[in-house]
């Protein structure tokens, strides 16, 4: 996924009222930008860092800029990006699912989006020539605690869980059902279940890979050029270790 404009560089000051971020600019203006994230935000959001933001010159905006990216430092010198618009994951990976180079689901059939089952929607449906059907279930990891790993969810999920319900029903009926978290953070080399914020979750995450759902975990691959993020994919895979807890 390429970004439609150059990201301009800032430091964050402050996210508040969840969609509102106060950021000053390398010439020295304040600026407000959207924050497209609902979440907590546990990890990424630390005022001071330097953040990238896409502007936007639509006049029926209320604001002319998004928060895309945040630099956080390594302990070890040096920084790793990572996402904090949740909403990019889904076009990353649906250009990677749609490229065939997510390996697990290479040729699983053609793509929709936004399927509709019994109570819920999930973010694709993939319909194989043989009348096979494939749900996929995208989520976006950004939380490294500094124990070094990656978690999800960052905070209480009750909607998250209903989606791991959703799929072991699939599942349960015949279906293919996956779990694809999309790790959007590049210090993050593995994901487990955040039992340690949301012991429901954590647990039915277990409970369901027994069920038939298929979990996954892929890196996001940044490009930069010249020092500015530029575009964004779908790398590697990453291992998902359901059993690994949090102290």
């Amino acid at each position: 996924m390429n970004y439609a404009a150059p990201l301009v560089a800032g430091v964050l000051l402050r996210r508040y009222k969840r969609f509102l971020a106060d950021v000053r600019l390398a010439d020295g203006r304040e600026v407000v930008a959207h924050c497209p994230n609902t979440g907590s935000m546990r990890a990424v959001n630390v005022p001071g860092c330097r953040v990238w933001l896409s502007p936007s010159d639509d006049p029926r905006r209320k604001l002319a800029w998004t928060w895309e990216l945040i630099e956080l430092p390594r302990p070890e010198g040096g920084v790793d990006l990572a996402s904090v618009h949740t909403g990019r994951a889904n076009r990353i990976v649906e250009e990677a699912l749609v490229a065939g180079t997510v390996e697990a689901l290479a040729g699983a059939g053609t793509l929709k989006r936004e399927a509709r089952v019994e109570g819920a929607r999930l973010d694709f449906r993939l319909d194989g020539d043989a009348g096979a059907t494939t749900y996929v279930e995208v989520k976006q990891v950004t939380l490294r605690e500094d124990d070094g790993h990656g978690y999800f969810p960052d905070a209480v999920s009750e909607r998250g869980r209903k989606h791991l319900e959703t799929l072991a029903a699939l599942a349960a009926e015949g279906h293919r059902a996956v779990l694809l978290f999309c790790v959007a953070h590049e210090g993050i080399r593995s994901v487990a279940p955040a039992g340690h914020l949301d012991p429901a979750y954590a647990e039915a995450l277990r409970r369901v890979a027994g069920e038939g759902v298929e979990v996954l975990a892929r890196a996001c691959r940044f490009m930069r050029e010249d020092g500015r993020p530029v575009a964004v994919s779908l790398g590697e895979a990453l291992p998902v270790e359901l059993e690994r807890r949090y102290r």
